[in-house]
């Protein structure tokens, strides 16, 4: 009888130690998978660069590393629609455990090709009008992110409160550009509620930046330009005449103040790649789409140019 104990003991312990074994060997082989993600980027400028960035600086933070276990496939549109809707379908094809589409175009071109791999935008100004996402609380598809908007309202107020004497506003952007137009609404209301006008002219490439902000720089006492991946890749254009003509511009995105601007109510678009990748890892780890809820920047401040304050022979101190 004791032999038998013995022994009933002994495979017990075995059984366990197996177990156990099995479990780490699970963990590792785990850790150890390459995780694959593809990143489609609608253009090369500032804020959309620094996005991705933050994205991959934050993986490899929390230890997703590539050439190690992470390969990452990071294809840019260039601004081309074709390019946006073939290379989502390369991204498709490629069965990656998570994609990551950065501006709207991107996210809705990987949306209409990808309605099962998880989907992650940022640099999305507003997910629902695009038709992302309806329930930006509990995304109800495989789509979420994070979103770039600030309170048009409060630019505005910036706006008014570093030029008083303003009694129009230049409004310039790519109409072609959903988030643009939804932006361009809300500073019309916002101007209008401040006792202004608004005169607006529109753009289809960075070709016609030039002679179109030339133009309304003429009209306008300030100009007021949204989140505008078109003008945004052409802001030390704007930047140029801003300074010649002496007319503060208050654009919706630092990086646009940094490259010609004057400033604005903003954040750092680094810090809104990290903000995704936190979520990515958590869909990696196992967390469902649904119940990674849309965010916010999670800091926005005043951001100036000083530089351009210079030029304007505004006071940088004055407007913080």
């Amino acid at each position: 009888m004791k032999m038998k104990k013995l022994l009933t003991a002994a495979v017990t312990v075995l059984a366990v130690a197996t177990l156990a074994a099995c479990g780490k060997s699970a963990d590792a082989k785990s850790e150890n998978k390459t995780v694959k993600i593809g990143i489609l980027q609608l253009i090369n400028q500032s804020a959309l660069d620094d996005a991705r960035k933050g994205f991959t600086a934050e993986l490899a933070k929390e230890g997703y590393k590539e050439g190690k276990n992470l390969k990452l496939d990071y294809v840019n549109a260039q601004g081309d629609q074709a390019n946006l809707s073939t290379m989502s379908q390369r991204l498709t094809k490629d069965k990656n455990d998570l994609n990551l589409a950065i501006a709207t175009p991107a996210a809705q071109a990987m949306q209409k090709a990808n309605s099962k791999t998880p989907l992650l935008f940022t640099a999305v100004s507003d997910p629902a009008s695009a038709g992302l996402v309806k329930n930006l609380s509990k995304p109800e598809a495989n789509i979420t992110g994070v979103t770039d908007m600030v309170s048009v309202a409060g630019q505005i107020k910036l706006l008014k409160r570093i030029a008083p004497k303003t009694k129009t506003v230049g409004l310039i952007y790519n109409a072609a550009e959903a988030n643009s137009v939804i932006q361009i609404k809300a500073a019309k209301k916002a101007i209008k509620a401040a006792g202004m006008k608004a005169v607006e002219k529109t753009v289809a490439s960075t070709n016609d930046v030039q002679q179109t902000t030339t133009s309304l720089a003429a009209k306008c006492q300030a100009i007021y330009i949204p989140a505008d991946n078109t003008m945004a890749a052409a802001m030390a254009t704007v930047g140029k005449i801003a300074a010649e003509k002496k007319i503060p511009v208050i654009p919706a995105a630092s990086t646009m103040v940094q490259d010609g601007g004057l400033a604005t109510n903003g954040f750092n678009y680094r810090d809104l790649g990290v903000q995704a990748a936190k979520q990515a890892v958590k869909i990696l780890r196992g967390k469902k789409v649904a119940d990674v809820a849309v965010e916010k920047p999670a800091k926005v401040s005043v951001i100036v140019n000083q530089d351009m304050a210079k030029k304007l022979g505004i006071n940088a101190t004055d407007i913080k």
